[in-house]
């Protein structure tokens, strides 16, 4: 396997995902030992942002960490573990995702967890369909 770096830039579904990672210097951190949970927003999920977000994100560099330190949770977290008791994750940002997994699908804030359990050597990826921002 790969670590969460290589394994989204396998994917090629994250080309913008990777570039911020890039930008904010969180490589390093991404390929460190973890584990990590991260929610992925794919290519789709940015090109949804309005216009002009993801530059102005990528010359704002305090508030790209935020956002993209927000789709991370310590530990390895799979979808199993989702359950209809597990309502929240403290991000590595510091503030709370809520969690719904009372349908037939997982939503975080208002994302919806399109393929889970993407594992890597230092963690899991799921895959989101929504870039989460941070209050």
């Amino acid at each position: 396997m790969a670590d969460i770096v290589d394994t989204a830039v396998k994917a090629g579904s994250f080309n913008t995902l990777v570039a911020a990672v890039k930008a904010a210097g969180l490589v390093d951190t991404l390929k460190g030992a973890g584990p990590f949970t991260v929610f992925a927003p794919t290519d789709e999920a940015f090109a949804k942002l309005p216009n002009g977000t993801v530059d102005a994100l990528l010359k704002d560099i305090p508030k790209l960490k935020k956002i993209l330190t927000y789709h991370v949770v310590s530990g390895k977290v799979k979808a199993a573990d989702f359950s209809l008791t597990l309502k929240s994750a403290t991000t590595v940002e510091g503030s709370d995702v809520k969690i719904d997994a009372s349908n037939d699908s997982v939503k975080v804030n208002d994302a919806t967890v399109s393929t889970p359990d993407v594992d890597a050597d230092n963690g899991v990826i799921h895959i989101i369909d929504t870039v989460l921002i941070p209050e």
